[in-house]
């Protein structure tokens, strides 16, 4: 049986949604399972006459039905009898290509909070007013690598207010529509792998998305931030978090901008052309100390002045004098060297017998003893050897060294302790 207005040629493209459902989540291929969220089996009181169910569905809240085929919706009656319940709907990698087809399957979905798009061709049809108030309850919106316009992008936003993610990766955009009604209620906007390179199209993005805390664009080559402070405060007022990674940024003075931001805590920005010569340590405090960052600030900032001690005075960042009147100049670091000593000078006493001896730290009591039979002129099984701190000596008097496996190191030598032989008696 045909949909009313459909052709034998439309239903030889693909799938209709609900022949996909059906096959998927017939009772052979997805046993019911029981547990929240598991599964939901749905009869049909009556299946109408032409329809590929024939029993019943396994159908969960959350339908995966990606690289399925689906060109188009089939019959609305079923879907809104076997979908009712259905919040997640992943639809990625199919032949969907026409708004009408979409909506007729979302507008049958009413609890839908979630809509992945992305993979089907959608560049080259517009979406319809009408079309759009079907997606007016979804919150959750992928649209990667759909090549859709931005008339269709903004007219989805004007349609659906309840929007709080908004995901536009990989669609060749190099600029970004100006003429678009604002959508307050958007948190998230992912937009990644485009080519956005101009700082005039983010500020558009300021604009139609007030309301935004995080915005993921990497892989844009954005070459630099434009905007005075002032105009960012204003722009994105309540950003925490922007991802800029692989960008195209190679000047401190546009890290410093993003400080204008009145609320942001995150900032990524690997992979840009600034950061290329740096250590992986330098890199991490430089950037603490130019950008807001939750923990590690104050020694960061420390960091970042020491760091640039040297520099003359025509190169030092803004940023750095910032700090300087905040924490004053700060004196360099002293290098202490923490690695254990590998030798010590002792004095080596046996009855009579002073004698001065190089000692490596990293051999055992029985390796010491073998360099001290030369030296005392005893077979090492005829000697008791004591260590002696020459500041604790009046303290703790001689330690026997009594454990062949013990490592010099251990006892803490220090040039100019001592090292007392005794021979052993019979």
């Amino acid at each position: 049986m045909l949909e009313q207005g459909a052709t034998h040629t439309d239903h030889e493209r693909g799938r209709t949604f609900m022949e996909a459902i059906s096959e998927k989540y017939s009772p052979e291929n997805f046993p019911y399972r029981r547990g929240p969220g598991m599964g939901v089996v749905v009869v049909p009181v009556v299946a109408p006459q032409g329809s590929p169910i024939r029993d019943r569905l396994n159908l969960p809240s959350i339908l995966v039905l990606n690289g399925s085929g689906i060109s188009h919706a089939g019959d609305q009656g079923e879907i809104a009898a076997f979908c009712a319940h259905v919040i997640e709907l992943d639809l990625s990698h199919n032949t969907l290509q026409d708004w009408r087809e979409i909506s007729k399957i979302v507008s049958n979905i009413p609890n839908l909070d979630f809509l992945n798009l992305s993979f089907n061709p959608l560049a080259s049809v517009a979406l319809g007013p009408v079309c759009g108030e079907a997606f007016c309850g979804v919150r959750r919106l992928v649209l990667n690598n759909t090549q859709v316009s931005w008339d269709t992008v903004f007219t989805l936003t004007r349609d659906m207010p309840e929007l709080e993610e908004l995901f536009l990766c990989r669609n060749k955009y190099n600029s970004v529509l100006a003429d678009a009604a604002p959508c307050p209620t958007l948190r998230l906007l992912h937009i990644t792998d485009n080519s956005l390179q101009d700082w005039e199209e983010v500020r558009k993005l300021g604009s139609i998305f007030p309301s935004l805390d995080t915005l993921v664009m990497a892989n844009n080559n954005l070459a630099s931030i434009q905007d005075s402070g002032v105009v960012l405060e204003a722009l994105f007022p309540n950003l925490r978090s922007i991802n800029l990674h692989n960008s195209g940024l190679n000047r401190w003075e546009d890290i410093e901008k993003l400080n204008s931001f009145p609320k942001l805590e995150e900032v990524r920005l690997q992979g840009i052309p600034l950061l290329q010569t740096y250590t992986n340590t330098e890199r991490r405090s430089l950037m603490v100390a130019h950008v807001v960052s939750v923990g590690e600030r104050e020694d960061a900032e420390r960091f970042f002045i020491r760091y640039h001690l040297d520099y003359p005075e025509e190169e030092l960042p803004y940023r750095y004098h910032c700090l300087v009147t905040k924490y004053g100049k700060l004196e360099p670091l002293a290098e202490i060297d923490l690695r254990p000593r590998c030798l010590a000078q002792v004095e080596v006493h046996c009855e009579d017998k002073v004698v001065q001896v190089n000692v490596r730290l990293d051999q055992t009591v029985a390796e010491l003893k073998k360099q001290l039979k030369e030296v005392v002129q005893l077979p090492t099984n005829h000697m008791r050897v004591y260590y002696i701190d020459k500041d604790l000596c009046c303290v703790f008097g001689p330690e026997e060294m009594k454990y062949s496996t013990r490592a010099l190191h251990s006892y803490s030598i220090r040039d100019g302790d001592e090292i007392l032989v005794v021979p052993k008696t019979k």
